[in-house]
């Protein structure tokens, strides 16, 4: 199994970035604790996985990312944090629509008590979205992928 772990904007800034909102660990920890998992998990040599990790503040650079593990077929899963795209990016939704890899969307807070319109996932409804992590902050990305190697 190979899963791309995708970031969206401002999410380069974790650690230092509205800790009340978004924790104190930066992104690099959140992969080495998932890298960490992957080895401690009893896996099969046929369920072997690895993990692609990629961050952009840039709309387009996330959709052609996005776009290119589809078109090679090297990604089975991902776990997603759009993070502001969320809530704005239909080119996004769009792209997750079309490649069909199954998804898990992850937020580091809990966007239902944040600003109106944090509330709004346009990602939320899409069939190949298999759930929605929020207000676990860090841990939610060890979740998601938890429950992407048991499933």
């Amino acid at each position: 199994m190979k899963i791309l772990v995708i970031n969206g904007v401002n999410l380069n800034l974790l650690g230092v970035r509205e800790p009340q909102h978004y924790g104190s660990t930066n992104l690099q920890t959140i992969e080495q604790n998932l890298r960490k998992i992957i080895d401690n998990h009893n896996l099969t040599a046929k369920q072997i996985a690895s993990l692609d990790f990629f961050q952009s503040n840039h709309e387009g650079v996330l959709v052609d990312k996005l776009q290119q593990v589809f078109l090679e077929k090297s990604i089975d899963k991902i776990i997603f944090n759009p993070a502001a795209f969320t809530h704005t990016s239909v080119a996004l939704r769009d792209t997750m629509a079309a490649i069909q890899i199954p998804f898990v969307e992850v937020h580091l807070s809990n966007i239902h008590r944040r600003e109106e319109f944090r509330k709004h996932s346009y990602f939320s409804d899409l069939p190949n979205n298999l759930g929605v992590l929020c207000g676990f902050g860090a841990k939610g990305y060890e979740m998601a992928l938890q429950f992407l190697l048991n499933e």
